[in-house]
């Protein structure tokens, strides 16, 4: 194909944007009620979103919110920004993609693009076209979102500093009018004190810019930033250690949600025998229990491990877009967020 055909090929397969569910505009407590009263999945996420509320009810409950999978690409972008901009959630543990190539590569004004039509990916290789299942994301632009984050990276100062720093500096740099779309999850959060941790946070974009900005360094000779993961580990501890009473609201699995669980065992270690147990606990997922995982262990199974109480826990079984849109929506109409008090746990941390 000759350069102008293939700029109309591409510009035909991304021509439909995605867009994602808003949670204040849909009321979804009939929805969960009907649910309560059926079998299967649907009591399940029924049950779910009782527990959300419980834990959004709960005066001494920190929540957390953990993002696994590529949901933030697939429509549900808003729901998770939306929840940490009305006091549903106040930490969040994350996938770096999901922060990085997902929310701050739209907060760059560039978008993700519904596959109705997918061809040969070496045809989408050939065209800078990838490819998350039916989405697409323009290469071209995801390499102007790793060169973002080499800027960021340069202007913070050498050594080494926790995901949780670096993603409040690019909340403070998209604020400072650099967004070409308002209302992200990254600079909702840096403006509303939610801290948002990636414990693989180069396994992102944010990687490709971060090596940029080492070897460039390396090269001069001269010092340079890196990622501190052990720091992510303390200060998520230290929210849990603070916060007391906690709950967890997980999307998918993975690091992100071993690895909030496993502050209660941390807390223990360093000697806080009095650190309970997650309290409430939801995870919505597709994976299975039969590799003796779970993308990580079951919620069931996390008790004998000290991590999660059962007496709140609820597994659903479903892909997440279909699901979490609606419980999040039934929590935000019950409306008990508008009585939480804010925790604002940014301000444990100097930075």
């Amino acid at each position: 194909m000759t350069a102008n055909s293939n700029d109309t090929r591409k510009a035909d397969l991304l021509a439909s944007p995605v867009e994602h569910f808003d949670i204040t505009e849909f009321d979804a407590r009939p929805v969960i009620d009907a649910w309560e009263k059926m079998s299967f999945t649907s009591r399940d996420a029924a049950r779910a979103a009782r527990i959300l509320n419980m834990a959004l009810e709960d005066p001494n409950c920190t929540l957390f919110l953990t993002l696994a999978g590529s949901t933030s690409a697939g429509g549900c972008m808003h729901v998770w920004r939306d929840m940490v901009r009305h006091n549903m959630t106040d930490a969040i543990v994350a996938t770096g993609a999901s922060i990085v190539d997902m929310d701050f590569f739209e907060a760059l004004g560039f978008k993700h693009y519904q596959a109705r039509d997918i061809p040969d990916d070496r045809i989408l290789r050939d065209l800078y076209i990838d490819r998350i299942y039916d989405t697409y994301i323009d290469e071209e632009e995801l390499q102007a979102c790793d060169n973002a984050i080499y800027e960021i990276a340069e202007s913070l100062p050498d050594g080494p500093i926790s995901s949780r720093a670096f993603i409040h500096a690019m909340g403070a740099w998209l604020a400072a009018g650099n967004a070409k779309k308002a209302g992200s999850l990254i600079e909702e959060a840096y403006k509303t004190g939610v801290p948002i941790f990636c414990p693989a946070f180069t396994d992102s974009s944010a990687g490709f810019g971060l090596v940029k900005h080492q070897v460039e360094r390396i090269k001069a000779g001269k010092p340079y930033l890196s990622i501190d993961s052990v720091a992510d580990f303390r200060e998520v501890t230290d929210i849990k250690i603070t916060g007391g009473a906690s709950g967890l609201f997980m999307i998918g699995g993975g690091v992100p949600k071993n690895f909030v669980q496993d502050t209660v065992v941390c807390a223990e270690i360093l000697g806080h025998d009095d650190v309970e147990m997650h309290k409430y606990a939801v995870q919505i997922t597709v994976a299975d229990v039969r590799d003796g995982a779970c993308s990580s262990s079951t919620l069931k199974e996390a008790c004998s491990w000290g991590k999660v109480d059962v007496m709140q826990e609820q597994m659903v079984f479903a892909e997440a877009t279909t699901v979490a849109p609606l419980i999040a929506s039934d929590a935000y109409h019950r409306g008990a967020w508008k009585n939480r008090p804010k925790r604002n746990w940014a301000k444990l941390f100097a930075s």
